[in-house]
């Protein structure tokens, strides 16, 4: 029992050890065999876009180098 119960603690507290993720959108132009950009009807370029993991850079010190 006392085992079950600090395994269930322990992965509680795992969880929040992570850095903090944000979804960022990017987006490109789609380009046809010929490397032009594809317009669609109202002459605006055609994009696909994809929703990226951004995390958040931590700050450190710097290594020091070997003499």
């Amino acid at each position: 029992m006392k085992l079950l119960l600090t395994m269930v603690i322990s992965m509680a507290l795992a969880g929040n050890v992570y850095a903090e993720t944000k979804e960022k959108e990017v987006c490109k132009d789609k380009k046809d065999k010929a490397g032009n950009v594809i317009k669609d009807k109202d002459n605006k370029p055609v994009q696909s876009c994809k929703k990226i993991k951004v995390h958040k850079k931590l700050e450190g010190n710097k290594v020091p180098e070997k003499k």
